[in-house]
This record gives structure tokens, sequence and C-alpha cells, in this order.
């Protein structure tokens, strides 16, 4: 036969739509899992579960265990655990509670209403949740004490510590600027959450065409332009579809009353007005943005991830691991100041039981997005995922009439089930962590 001195190359195997796009198998079974959730209990409640109104309740219930579960991604990646983060909450909002209730009003003479207090009360809350942070990371890192036993301690310190400061007592948030860092108190309304949402998804666009800018400038293999389309066709849907779908949620007619008799005027006859987007959830997307970029830009979070891949390697090429651990317990502590000024501007008080048991959701929330508990694996967008699923389990049992106790049952059993199939999945891929 002669040579045609061409050599036959066998075709190059054709890639799945899933390959193509290059979506995480996990987050996109994840998402798989939240879209049946949300179709059998809409089926189930006739609806109601996907109503504006429980869309709202959902992601605002999500929040604090979602930005808690952001700052547990990087504890559980540099192999560390945090049983306190619940303790920690109740503990800021004991702090805060009482600073805008009884101490700074008596010790600077001051009016309840006074945006000093405001701003002080936010302060010494995010300083108390990072010193506390800080003090379980200095044990960790420098005196080598388990983080286990570590938190574990913590978890009865504060939440005893937290009685202690209320004296036992429920304390009421007397300062009204307070409540509108969560709940129906504080939302952005119909046109200001439309005009944020078209500039999110502007950017979303602009990110992805920048980030592929940037990777054929370095010569990578980039997705095909049609798969790039998808994506961020998919991304501005979801963010547009969210946005008007809280924008549809109406405000209640007494309250839009109150408001306008609060400012001396008359309610103009026919007159509406809608949620929109709750400020407390446009601080989670901050939070997941800011940790996103710091996982992956910063010399910091790709310090965390190298410490959980090999803590011996990491330390002997020069990463200081020890104080690494004391600024990740402190960002932790200081996720917790932040979802305790959520929480209980949520609940209008603090009350000694707010966060009681708040750090199992919130690493539940963080292995059933991903995290390896090994260390070393995990995302930020992951653990917002997974706290979404458990409040969304949690909220559609509710409204079936699923008794508590059950409900956590049910928790346990998808953490145990998302550890099991992540341990199945990490086999087949060949990760041996």
């Amino acid at each position: 036969m002669a040579d045609t001195g061409f050599e036959q190359t066998d075709p190059a195997p054709r890639r799945s739509i899933i390959e193509t796009l290059e979506l995480d198998v996990r987050l996109l079974g994840m998402l798989v899992a939240f879209a049946v959730i949300a179709a059998v209990f809409t089926v189930w409640t006739g609806g109601t579960f996907l109503s504006p109104r429980n869309v709202f309740n959902i992601s605002v219930q999500a929040v604090p265990v979602a930005i808690m579960a952001c700052g547990m991604v990087f504890v559980i990646v540099a192999r560390n655990i945090d049983l306190s983060v619940g303790s920690m909450l109740a503990m800021c909002s004991a702090v805060m509670a009482m600073s805008q209730a009884y101490w700074l009003p008596s010790l600077f003479n001051l009016e309840y209403g006074n945006p000093f207090v405001l701003i002080l009360t936010i302060l010494i809350g995010f300083a108390t949740g990072t010193a506390m942070g800080a003090l379980s990371g200095w044990l960790i890192g420098y005196q080598r004490i388990p983080s286990f036993i570590v938190t574990l301690g913590g978890l009865f310190v504060w939440r005893n510590l937290n009685w202690f400061t209320t004296k036992g007592q429920s304390v009421s948030l007397t300062d009204p600027n307070l409540l509108m860092f969560g709940g129906t108190e504080g939302v952005l309304g119909a046109p200001a959450s439309i005009a944020l949402g078209i500039a999110a998804s502007i950017f979303a666009v602009f990110a992805i065409l920048a980030s592929r800018r940037n990777k054929l400038g370095h010569g990578f293999v980039v997705k095909p332009m049609w798969a790039e389309g998808l994506m961020m066709a998919l991304i501005v849907g979801v963010i547009m579809l969210f946005v008007g779908w809280l924008s549809r949620y109406p405000i209640p007619p007494s309250k839009i009353r109150r408001m306008f008799e609060a400012r001396g005027e008359t309610v103009p006859e026919g007159y509406t007005a809608m949620h929109g987007l709750p400020i407390s959830v446009l601080i989670l997307v901050i939070v997941v943005v800011a940790m996103t970029l710091t996982a992956r830009k910063l010399r910091f979070g790709r310090y965390i991830f190298a410490m959980g891949g090999n803590p011996d390697a990491a330390e002997l090429s020069g990463i200081n691991t020890r104080f690494l651990t004391v600024k990740i317990f402190a960002l932790m502590g200081f996720l917790c100041g932040l979802a305790a000024l959520i929480a209980q501007a949520r609940l209008q008080s603090h009350g000694n039981d707010i966060g009681m048991l708040e750090e199992l959701r919130v690493i539940a929330a963080a292995v059933i997005g991903g995290t390896a508990l090994a260390g070393g694996v995990g995302t930020i967008y992951g653990a917002v995922l997974g706290a979404l699923i458990m409040q969304s389990l949690q909220s559609g049992m509710a409204m079936v009439g699923v008794d508590t106790p059950f409900q956590n049952i049910v928790v346990g059993l998808v953490l145990v089930i998302a550890v099991w199939v992540d341990i199945i999945y990490r086999k087949r891929m060949g990760i041996t962590k």
C-alpha cells in the first residue's frame, strides 16, 4: 500500500454540554436538588412555596447561615472546624442589643435613633466577634490545641456569657435604624431593585468577557462563544428573575400608612409599593463576592488552600500557618458579628436562644456545598447554595405541617447523604482527599 505521507489521527472525542460549559458536576447536582425541592413543595403547597412572599422569607432567613458558611469554608479548607459560631453569633447579638438599648445611650447621653449609636453598636458587635474568633485562632494556631476542643469550649463559654450579658432577658431593638438590616423593614423597593439587578447583570456579562479575554491573552483554551453566551444568558436570567419576583411582593397598606405618617404625609389614593430586594440579601451578595475574590485573587486566600492541601509543605514554603490560623478564625468571628446584626434585625430583638444550633446548620451548608472535611477543597458559592437548600427544605416542611424535630432529622440525613455522595464522587474522580 502506497505511503501517502499523511498520518491518520483519531477524531477528537465529542464533549458533552456539561464539559463544554465547564460546569462543576457537584454544583450542577445541587442545582438539580434545589429544583426538585422547589418543584415538590410548590405542587404540595398549591404554588404557595414559590410565591413572592415565601421566596422573600426564605432569602432573608437563609442570610445569617449563608454568611457564616462563607467563613466556615475557609475554616474547613484549612483543616479545622468551628463549633462555636452559633454561640459567637449570640454573644455578638447580646453585646449589640445592650449597647444600643442601655450602654451607649447612658454613657454618652444620646437619644434613641441617633446615628452615632447605630455606628458604634455595629462596630462593637464586629469587634466582639473578631476578638472571639482571634482568641480561638491563637489557641489553635500557637498553642496547638485541636480546633474541635477549642471551639467546643467556646460553644459553652460564649453561649452562657451571652446569658450573663443580658441577665437572661430578651432585649428589644430600640434603635429603628438597626431594623433595616433584616426582614421587611429593610428593603430597596421595586425600582431600585430592578435597577440594581440590571447593573449586576451588566457587571456579570463584562466579568465573563474580561475573563475570556484574559485567558486568550495568556494562550489558555476557552469555551466556545456560544457556550459563553449561554452562561451569560443563564446568569442574567437568574438575576433578573429573582429581583423581578421579589419586586412583586407588595408592602401591606397598614405599613405604607405608618411610613407616610412618620413623615407627616398622607397616603395618596390608590398608592401601592413593593418590597423588592432585602438589604440583608444585598449584604450577602457583597460578602460572597468579597470572599470569592479573596479565595481566588488574594495571597491570603491562596495560602489558606495551600495550607489545607498540605500544611507541612505550606509551612516549609514560608507560610506562617500559625498566624494564618488566627486570621482565618478572626474572619470567621467578624462574619458571626455581621450575621448577628442581620439575625437580630430580622427578629427585631435579641433572645438568649438566638443562634441555637446554628453551628450545625453552618457546617452542614458548607459540606452540602462541596467543602471537603479533609480540607483543601471548597467554594463560597457552593456553601451559599447549601444554605439555601437547607432553608428551602425547612421552610417547605414547615409549610406542609412537618414538626420541628422531624425537620431536624431530615436535615441530619441530608448532611450524611451529601458527605456520602461527595466521597463517592471523589473516588470516581480519583481524588484521594
